[in-house]
């Protein structure tokens, strides 16, 4: 007799094309698969002192009751401010990261809960902060509770698939590798077990920042936000345990767009938060797996991008809006002159109906010579901002 994991797995083995077993062997018949060929292997390291370089904490405690009268689910929001300071350290060091998969049914959105894949139960997973030259050890486990196979690509990474073909482990496995971080800049990690696109679309995906050597210029609060897509068979808006659609997914027709792992992630939940005077800089990056994002702060203009990522080129200025692509980052900084709630958004503004919104709330004195209504202001309700 069989068990809903058994049940899940052997299903998606039909669906997909994908046996356990050809997985970990590289022949799993799909074009990145070939990429991961050559199997699994235990990369195992020898580490002296070690920093602490994620941020985050494991979401399975976490709970919230979606309406009153039902049950408490976990929730799997990552809070914006919940990332690591900035490194001081001139030298490099060996930087510790333990990232460990898990899947938990958790809030979706006021009706709906959904099975999530995640990196430490929170969606993004953890943000990854370490200096040009370090080298970074990965300590990876996928929870035995796990139906699915998982790993890790850090786009990061200079050697064979970002660390997954070192990575790929059963529920209940666990292996370890190392690299070392030789480009500055912001870039995504994922899981990249085929079929790669619904593992990310699930909600396998972060950020992991080198910095230069010189480190990164202060400012006043950092925050870290990611852009996903969900792909359930059921219609937006339905209520209950919604279930994840490969059809959909492969089709690009996401019924939800989220920003840090669920509607009203950062707007119910963990709205970003700041005051007047104070320069704000987002670590922003897309998951995806299909979107490109057109990211822009309603009511606020970019002083300073650091498009794709990059962290070495000089800074793009005065932007309204930057293109990230699935799998991209940047940095975007600009100081609050003036305060109020700020929306974040994709201005391919139809996903904000399918979930796609958060909040900047900056609070402060009221600045009349920046902003300020002639005679007598409209009612506020009535504005899409």
């Amino acid at each position: 007799m069989t068990d809903k994991k058994d049940d899940h797995a052997a299903a998606g083995e039909r669906e997909h094309g994908i046996s356990r077993r050809s997985l970990l062997a590289g022949t799993a018949g799909l074009t990145f698969a070939g990429a991961l060929a050559g199997g699994t292997v235990q990369a195992t390291a020898q580490h002296a002192h070690h920093q602490s370089a994620a941020g985050g904490t494991t979401g399975s405690g976490r709970l919230y009751q979606v309406n009153p009268g039902m049950t408490e689910h976990a929730d799997v929001a990552h809070d914006p401010a919940d990332i690591p300071g900035p490194i001081t350290r001139r030298e490099p060091e060996t930087v510790r990261v333990e990232l460990e998969t898990i899947e938990l049914e958790a809030h979706l959105d006021n009706n709906a809960t959904f099975r999530f894949w995640t990196f430490n139960g929170r969606v993004p997973g953890p943000f990854i902060r370490v200096r040009v030259g370090d080298t970074v050890e990965c300590y990876f486990k996928n929870n035995e509770d796990s139906w699915m196979a998982h790993n890790v690509d850090f786009h990061a990474t200079t050697g064979p698939g970002g660390g997954a073909v070192l990575t790929t482990a059963l529920p209940g496995e666990e292996f370890a590798f190392k690299f070392k971080a030789l480009n500055p800049g912001v870039y995504v990690y994922h899981c990249a077990v085929p079929p790669v696109a619904l593992h990310i679309a699930n909600g396998m995906y972060g950020l992991i920042v080198v910095e230069p050597e010189e480190g990164l210029p202060p400012v006043d609060r950092e925050f870290y936000v990611m852009q996903g897509e969900i792909y359930t068979e059921e219609p937006f808006g339905t209520a209950g345990l919604l279930t994840e659609s490969y059809e959909k997914m492969l089709n690009e027709r996401p019924e939800y767009f989220v920003f840090n792992g669920h509607v009203g992630a950062l707007t119910d939940h963990f709205p970003l938060k700041a005051n007047v005077g104070e320069t704000v800089r987002i670590f922003f990056g897309v998951g995806g797996p299909n979107f490109t994002s057109s990211f822009h702060v309603i009511g606020e203009i970019f002083d300073r991008v650091y498009n794709a990522g990059s962290l070495t080129s000089p800074p793009l200025t005065d932007v309204q809006t930057i293109t990230v692509a699935p799998g991209g980052a940047c940095v975007v900084e600009f100081k609050c002159e003036v305060p109020g709630r700020y929306v974040l958004v994709d201005h391919a503004l139809s996903r904000a109906e399918r979930g796609l919104a958060g909040y900047l709330i900056v609070e402060g004195e009221e600045q009349p010579d920046i902003f300020a209504p002639i005679g007598e202001p409209p009612d506020p309700a009535m504005s899409g901002h």
